[in-house]
C-alpha cells in the first residue's frame, strides 16, 4: 500500500466519523489501539472486542494492520502502523520518527485473526466503495457474531446498493432468529426466503427439531409454521437449481463429446474406417497446448494470457499432420478390411501413448487457465458457471460452423460429400478418392485436437486422456447418425444431458451403464441413426 493510498483512506475514515464520534469516544479508541500491542493474546482479543462495539472507523487501519503483520509497538505501549519503512500513528496516521526494527511485532494466531476478521468487516461496512461494503458484508453474513445486530441494523438503515442491502439483511436476520421478540423472528424468516439463501436452511431446520420428549425446541406456533413455509420454498427452488445446474454441465460435457466425436463423425462416415487410435488426436492436441503454454511461459511470460490463441491453431496443425501420416501411412492400406484396421488403429494409439510418456513422463501435466478464463459467474445461488465451460461452449459452436461451412461451401467439402455418397462413381468423374481420403482424415484429426484444447481447459492432461472419450465417441457418432454433422451434434448434447441427469439418481457408472444399454436399444429398433444418410451408400 502506497503512502497516497494509505492517506486517502484515513482521511475517508476520519470523514465517516466526524457526525458521531466525539472526544470521548475519540479517547477511548486510543486507549483501545493501544492494547492491540499487548504482549497478552487474549488482552489483544479483548481490545478487537472493546473496538468492534465501540464502532468507531478510525480504529480501521490499526486493525487491518495488525492482521497483517504491520502494527509496531514502543516501550510505552503506543502503537504505529508500518507504510513503506515508514512509522505512522495508528489514530492519526501523521509519521513519527521512530525506527521500525527497534520496536515490538505483537504476537497473533489464529484466535485473533478469527476475531479480527467480522470486526474489520463491521468497520469497512463505511466505505464509500460499494464492493468493499459488499465484500464485508459478505463476510458478516458468513459469521454473524452475537452483539453486532445494532451496527448491522444502522448499516442497513443508511445502505443504498440493492446488492448490499440483501447481503446486510441476510447478516442481520441471523442474528434477530435468536431474538425473544416473536416479531423479530418472523421478519428474520421472511427475510430468509426472500433471500433465497439456501445456505441458512440449517437455521430454519432447527426451529422444527423437538427434543427427547417429542416438544418442539420453537415453542412459537406461528414461527415454525413460518420456517415451514420457506423450507417448502426451498425445496421448490433447490429442483429448480439443480435442474438449471444439470443441464448447465449436461450441454457443457456434450460439448466436449461433440469435439471429439466430431472429426470421428466425418471420417467414420466417409471411409468406413473403425479408428481407435482417435482418441489419441485429442491427447496430442492437449499436449500441444502444453507446449504452447511452456514457451509462452518461458519466453513471452508478459503475453501469458495469450497463449490460447496459439495454441488453438498449433494444435490443429500438429493433428492435421498427424492424421494425414496415419492415412497415408497405414490407414489406406486397409480400406474395406474394418477389422485390421480397428486392430492397426488400437496399436497405432497404443504407440502414440508410450511416445508421449517417454517424452513428457507417465504423469499428468497441468495446463494453467488464462485470466481471462479463471473464475466464473453465479446466476443462482450455488449454480456458478465457469468462465471456461462457457468459453468451450462458444468454441465448440464456433468449430461446429466451421466444419459446416467446409463442407458445405468449399471444393473439399462437396468432394467429401459425393465420396461419401458413392465412392466408385465419385473416381470416375475425375475426383482424386485418395486425396480426399488424405485430407479428410487430416481434418477430422485436426478437429480432434481442437478437443484437445477444450479438455486442456477444465482438466489435468495425460497420456490416457484420450481413452477416456473414444468409446462415447463412437456412441455419438452412432447414435447421431454416421457422416451426419446434424446428427452429430444431436446425439452428443443427448448423452451429455442423459448423463448429467442420470448420474444424481444412478451415480457415475450406473448412469454410464444405463446410456449403454439405452444406444444398443436404440440401434437395435433403428440402426442407421437419428440422421440416416442420403444417397445410394445409405441404399447400400
Amino acid at each position: 500500500m502506497t503512502v497516497w493510498s494509505f492517506l486517502v483512506r484515513l482521511s475517508v475514515v476520519v470523514t465517516l466519523s466526524l457526525p458521531f464520534v466525539s472526544s470521548g469516544q475519540a479517547a477511548d479508541t486510543a486507549e483501545l489501539l493501544k492494547g492491540l500491542g499487548a504482549k497478552s493474546r487474549s488482552h489483544i482479543r479483548q481490545a478487537i472486542g472493546e473496538l468492534g462495539r465501540l464502532n468507531d472507523p478510525a480504529a480501521l487501519p490499526a486493525l487491518e494492520a495488525l492482521g497483517e503483520r504491520r502494527l509496531r509497538v514502543d516501550e510505552a505501549g503506543n502503537v504505529y502502523i508500518v507504510e513503506e519503512d515508514e512509522l505512522r500513528s495508528a489514530l492519526s496516521g501523521e509519521p513519527v520518527g521512530l525506527d521500525p526494527a527497534r520496536l515490538r511485532t505483537p504476537r497473533i494466531n489464529n484466535a485473533i485473526r478469527r476475531a479480527l476478521r467480522p470486526v474489520i468487516a463491521q468497520l469497512r461496512l463505511g466505505s464509500p466503495q460499494a464492493e468493499v461494503r459488499l465484500a464485508a458484508a459478505e463476510e458478516l453474513a458468513r459469521r454473524p457474531q452475537a452483539g453486532m445486530a445494532g451496527h448491522l441494523q444502522a448499516a442497513l438503515e443508511r445502505e443504498q446498493a440493492p446488492a448490499v442491502r440483501t447481503v446486510l439483511a441476510v447478516a442481520l436476520a441471523q442474528l434477530q432468529l435468536q431474538s425473544q421478540d416473536q416479531a423479530e423472528r418472523l421478519a428474520a424468516i421472511g427475510m430468509i426466503g426472500e433471500s433465497g439463501n439456501l445456505g441458512l436452511r440449517p437455521q430454519l431446520e432447527a426451529l422444527l427439531e423437538t427434543d427427547q420428549a417429542g416438544a418442539f425446541v420453537e415453542p412459537d406456533a406461528a414461527v415454525r409454521q413460518a420456517a415451514q413455509t420457506v423450507l417448502t420454498s426451498f425445496e421448490r427452488r433447490q429442483l429448480l437449481i439443480s435442474g438449471f445446474g444439470n443441464l448447465f454441465y449436461g450441454f457443457s460435457l456434450g460439448s466436449v463429446l461433440l469435439l471429439a466425436a466430431l472429426g470421428l463423425g466425418i471420417t467414420f462416415g466417409l471411409m468406413g474406417v473403425i479408428n481407435m487410435a482417435h482418441g489419441e488426436m485429442l491427447m496430442l492436441g492437449a499436449y500441444a497446448t502444453y507446449v504452447v503454454q511452456g514457451i509462452f511461459q518461458e519466453h513471452f511470460p508478459a503475453l501469458f494470457d495469450w497463449y490460447l490463441v496459439v495454441a488453438v491453431p498449433a494444435a490443429f496443425g500438429v493433428c492435421l499432420v498427424a492424421g494425414m501420416i496415419l492415412e497415408r501411412g497405414v490407414i489406406r492400406f486397409l480400406y474395406g478390411r474394418p477389422l485390421e484396421t480397428l486392430l492397426a488403429t488400437w496399436g497405432i494409439s497404443l504407440v502414440l501413448i508410450q511416445s508421449v510418456r517417454v517424452v513428457f513422463g507417465a504423469q499428468n501435466v497441468q495446463v494453467a487457465n488464462p485470466a481471462w478464463l479463471s473464475g466464473g459467474t453465479e446466476v443462482l445461488y450455488g449454480v456458478v458457471l465457469p468462465y471456461s465451460r462457457l468459453a468451450i461452449l462458444g468454441f465448440v459452436a464456433v468449430v461446429v460452423g466451421a466444419v459446416w461451412l467446409i463442407l458445405q461451401r468449399t471444393r473439399l467439402g462437396l468432394q467429401v460429400r459425393a465420396v461419401t455418397q458413392n465412392r466408385p462413381i465419385a473416381s470416375c468423374m475425375g475426383i482424386s478418392v485418395a486425396r480426399v481420403d488424405m485430407w479428410t482424415f487430416g481434418l477430422g484429426s485436426g478437429i480432434a485436437g481442437l478437443g484437445g484444447v477444450a479438455l486442456s481447459q477444465i482438466g489435468n492432461v495425460g497420456p490416457e486422456l484420450g481413452r477416456l472419450y473414444i468409446v462415447d465417441s463412437f456412441m455419438v457418432v452412432v447414435l447421431g447418425g454416421v457422416g451426419n454433422i446434424a446428427g452429430t451434434v444431436v446425439g452428443a448434447l443427448s448423452l451429455g444431458l442423459v448423463n448429467k441427469f442420470l448420474e444424481p439418481v444412478a451415480g457415475a457408472v450406473l448412469g454410464k451403464i444405463g446410456v449403454l444399454i439405452f444406444v444398443v436399444l436404440f440401434i437395435q429398433q433403428r440402426p442407421q441413426g437419428l440422421f440416416a444418410l442420403k444417397g445410394r451408400l445409405a441404399e447400400g
